[in-house]
């Protein structure tokens, strides 16, 4: 059986405003692109993933369980317009900020692969076919050390950052990259 193909999303900045550590629900929202965007993800048959460091768990700014609200807040906000993500995988680690078994110097924090190996595994992606969009420099690092098409959005921190020449495209904000991903897949 071929494997799934999958759009890898970084969070915060690309599928929502980036407010520093989100640590509040009402700090939650959406980018207005992300509804369509991911829609257009789920009716291609592509998985869309969300990988996303969340170093706020070892710095003590919040816990685990409320990524899992914040995450289920996300899908519950994107199921109203008829979309959704398929999976979520967050690194709580940092290798030098925190306590105990969070402050760990780890595989899962991007620029490190981790997240997108372990999605591989066990949502049976084929890392080659597959992409992922973020706002900073470190998700298109992960992305070529796991063998997957990195894409920059010009939203949160990508703003501000200088193109080094490893992403494939460069997109004004999510709709624009899955808009780009859906031309490239079919070539």
């Amino acid at each position: 059986m071929k494997k799934n193909a999958a759009v890898f999303l970084d969070r915060d900045g690309t599928i929502n405003e980036e407010v520093g550590y989100l640590s509040n629900l009402e700090q939650l929202k959406l980018f207005p692109a992300t509804f369509e965007a991911i829609r257009i993800i789920n009716e291609s048959g592509m998985k869309a993933v969300v990988v996303t460091n969340q170093s706020g768990v070892a710095r003590g700014f919040f816990n685990e369980d409320f990524i899992d609200t914040v995450h289920n807040l996300i899908n519950e906000m994107l199921r109203e317009k008829g979309a959704f993500i398929d999976q979520f995988y967050y690194c709580p680690h940092h290798p030098t900020e925190g306590d105990g078994a969070y402050k760990t110097d780890c595989d899962c924090r991007k620029p490190e692969p981790g997240m997108f190996l372990k999605a591989a595994e066990e949502i049976d992606i084929d890392l080659s076919r597959s992409y992922m969009i973020g706002d900073m420099s470190k998700d298109i690092q992960a992305a070529r050390r796991a063998g997957v098409k990195g894409i920059l959005v010009r939203t949160g921190y990508g703003k501000s950052i200088i193109e080094t020449g490893k992403t494939v495209y460069i997109a004004q904000d999510i709709l624009d990259a899955v808009k780009w991903i859906m031309k490239d897949r079919n070539k």
